[in-house]
This record gives structure tokens, C-alpha cells and sequence, in this order.
């Protein structure tokens, strides 16, 4: 087989490799993006019948200087070591209320760790187990591209009517610009009153990074039309939109969205409604508008947790988000017919990169006086962060 990394380019043809494409081979890193490239060598085999037992020891050393957060996406097999739970904002706000942690080890992916950080103390320091867990929705989104799209807004002349909302899934940079310029953070159960301030603060939004989170709420929540939101798409000029468009516009919409939600589709909920009759589908707002439309039920993480809690014995729900909690929400639940919204399996492929191998490393490593994995955010990024996290915090 040709060794693609090695072979020589024709020197007529003067081709350098982009910085993407080196990105992608693993011969470069973007400590901006929200992917790592170098990965611990130096991991116990996943197949090592002590693992167990390994995390449990080195977590017991540790005692009181590690607090283990994760994620509901993660691995049952990672989930048994955390002491707490949830969703990546109240995880990061469960980190802080527990200052005498030295070591804040967080199962869940990049943008969760750099949030994690920001609210911590300067004395506390934030693991991430793997640094290539990364979000492929909050990758979306660069401070670049972010930037252009502002001058984009200025150059329309309506910038100054513009407030940033940022999902909380994306990046310290895109917290920090949103910060920077008088805008909020919202989480996929507070997204309503995020939008509602910022509508209080001027005539229109852009809403960074999750453009079905933004319709949804916009249109489903708020009683707006379709065609009050456009799509920004980064990858074309001026984003694909003309001044008047921009001009007519309440909601900018960044074309990103979630790798696993974006992939449930009308035809997952019109099959899952003829193979089981009765069923009650409950989605996430992170899934297109037209399947959000079709469900009977839509709410955030702790929303579809909550909901399966109260619901009635014998009761039948299809549920459309990661599949790593819809197996532990039917597990729990033995008595309610819990399923897949989609007959094809996905898992969060990121979110599932820390695995028991990856926590055993970094907790063994902690435990032997070893900081693998530091997530810090810079001064200047998190000044600007923490302001926009602080108005989502302040929202009525």
C-alpha cells in the first residue's frame, strides 16, 4: 500500500498540504480547536480484567483532591466512577461548589472542560481523560470565522442591533466573543429566556453554534416564522446572504449542529409510530425542526430524564438523543418500553472516546503526583467568557 504521509509531491505542481489536511494526519495541533491530536501512549489495555479495580484504588488515594464529573453520554463503564452526574453546564457549576478539590477530572468532552475551568478556582486544575474528545458542533464554529461573520453583520450596518447567544456547547474563543460583545450563554433548557433577554437588548440574535436549537426555540417557543431566521453558512461568502436578507432577519443562525441529534430524521419518527403503536416520542431541540415538529414531546437532557421518572408504568417512548443514555434510561426503567428513536445505532463517537483505559491512565497518574491533561483557558479568554456566563447565570 502507498504510504500517502511519505510520498513526494511533483515539484512542478508546488503543492503544500493545508493546515487542515496536516491537522487530520495528526502532524500539526490547533490548541484553538476543539480537536486534540496527541493522545497519552502509555494506556492499560482495554481488555485488563483489573481495570475496575485499578480506577477504584487510585480514585480512593486521591480521596478528597479528585472530583470525577460525567457526563450522561458517557460509557456505563465511566459513569460507576463519577461522583456526580448531568449535563455539561450543571457539571461545570457542580465542580465549583467543590473548591477543595485539587484535581477536577471531567468525562465529558473539550468544551465542558474549558467551561469547567472558567469556573473554577486558579488553585483547582481540570483533566480532560482523552484530548481528542472533542464536539464536533462546537468545531463549527472558529473565532475566525465568528470574527468574519461580525464584520459580515458591520458591513450590512446592523452589528449594533445584534446580540450574541452562544449554546453552551462551543468553544472558550466563541464564549469569549459572545462576552466581548454584550451577549449571553443559554443551555437547551433555558434557551427561551436567553433569547427573550437578548430580544430585550436589541432588535436581533445571532445564535451560535446550533442552528436547530436556535429555529426550534425561535419558532416552536417564542412564536416566530420560519422566515424570520436565516442561515449563516461560514464557508461562503458574506455567509451566503445579501445585505437585505441580514437586514430583514431576527434570528442568524449559524449553520452547525450536532453530529448524533442531526441524524434522526421525519422517517425515524413515522417508522418508530407504526412498529410500535402508542408510542410517545420524545426529542431533543437539538434535532431538526420537522422532526421536533412531529414529536410529542421536546426538552433538554434533564428534561428526558425527568420526564421517564414520571411517567406511568407500561407506558411506551422512543427517544431521540445519544444512545448511551436512552440504554441506562431503559435499564432503569424496567417497567416502560424505552427505545431508539433511529433503528441505526449512534453513539456520541467523541464523547465516547474517554473509555475506562483513558480514566484509569489519567487517575493513576494523578495519584502518582503526574498532571496529564490540564485544560486551562487564558486570562483574556476567560475574563470574557465568564461575563457571558454570568448574564446566563443572572437571567431572570
Amino acid at each position: 500500500m502507498r504510504d500517502v504521509t511519505t510520498a513526494q509531491t511533483p515539484v512542478d505542481l508546488d503543492v503544500q498540504p493545508t493546515p487542515l489536511a496536516l491537522l487530520l494526519l495528526g502532524r500539526e495541533a490547533d490548541p484553538r480547536s476543539e480537536r486534540g491530536v496527541e493522545c497519552p501512549g502509555d494506556l492499560p489495555s482495554p481488555s485488563d480484567p483489573d481495570l475496575v479495580e485499578r480506577a477504584r484504588a487510585a480514585k480512593e488515594k486521591l480521596g478528597d483532591k479528585v472530583f470525577v464529573l460525567g457526563h450522561h453520554y458517557q460509557r456505563d463503564e465511566v459513569i460507576q466512577f463519577a461522583d456526580v452526574t448531568g449535563d455539561s453546564f450543571k457539571l461545570a457549576r457542580d465542580a465549583a461548589a467543590r473548591p477543595e478539590a485539587e484535581y477536577i477530572v471531567f468525562c465529558g468532552v473539550h468544551f465542558m472542560a474549558e467551561s469547567a475551568d472558567i469556573l473554577t478556582g486558579d488553585d483547582q486544575k481540570v483533566v480532560l481523560p482523552d484530548l481528542a474528545a472533542g464536539c464536533s458542533m462546537a468545531d463549527m464554529a472558529t473565532a475566525e470565522q465568528v470574527a468574519e461573520c461580525w464584520d459580515v453583520l458591520t458591513e450590512a450596518g446592523i452589528a449594533e442591533q445584534v446580540v450574541p447567544v452562544s449554546y453552551m456547547n462551543s468553544s472558550a474563543d466563541i464564549k469569549a466573543f459572545t462576552g466581548k460583545h454584550g451577549g449571553t450563554i443559554c443551555t437547551s433548557s433555558n434557551a427561551k429566556r436567553a433569547l427573550d433577554w437578548a430580544f430585550e437588548q436589541g432588535e436581533k440574535v445571532l445564535f451560535l453554534p446550533d442552528q436547530h436549537l436556535g429555529r426550534n426555540t425561535a419558532v416552536r417557543d417564542m412564536g416566530m416564522s420560519l422566515e424570520d431566521c436565516v442561515l449563516y453558512n461560514p464557508h461562503k461568502p458574506n455567509g451566503g446572504l445579501t445585505a437585505e436578507e441580514l437586514r430583514n432577519a431576527k434570528m442568524i443562525l449559524w449553520r452547525g449542529h450536532c453530529s448524533v441529534h442531526g441524524r434522526f430524521s421525519i422517517d425515524s419518527v413515522d417508522d418508530v409510530r407504526a412498529r410500535i403503536p402508542g408510542v410517545r416520542v420524545l426529542v431533543h431541540p437539538e434535532c431538526k425542526h420537522e422532526v421536533v415538529a412531529a414529536a410529542d414531546e421536546v426538552g433538554s437532557t434533564e428534561y428526558i430524564i425527568k420526564a421517564l421518572d414520571a411517567a406511568p408504568a407500561g407506558s411506551k417512548w422512543a427517544i431521540g438523543t445519544e444512545l448511551n443514555l436512552v440504554r441506562r434510561l431503559a435499564n432503569a426503567h424496567p417497567d416502560k418500553e424505552i427505545v431508539f428513536l433511529d433503528k441505526t445505532v449512534c453513539f456520541c463517537s467523541t464523547m465516547n472516546r474517554i473509555d475506562l483505559p483513558h480514566l484509569v491512565w489519567t487517575l493513576e497518574s494523578l495519584a502518582e503526583g503526574n498532571l496529564v491533561n490540564r485544560i486551562e483557558v487564558d486570562r483574556e479568554t476567560e475574563q470574557f467568557a465568564k461575563q457571558a456566563l454570568e448574564r446566563m447565570l443572572a437571567l431572570p
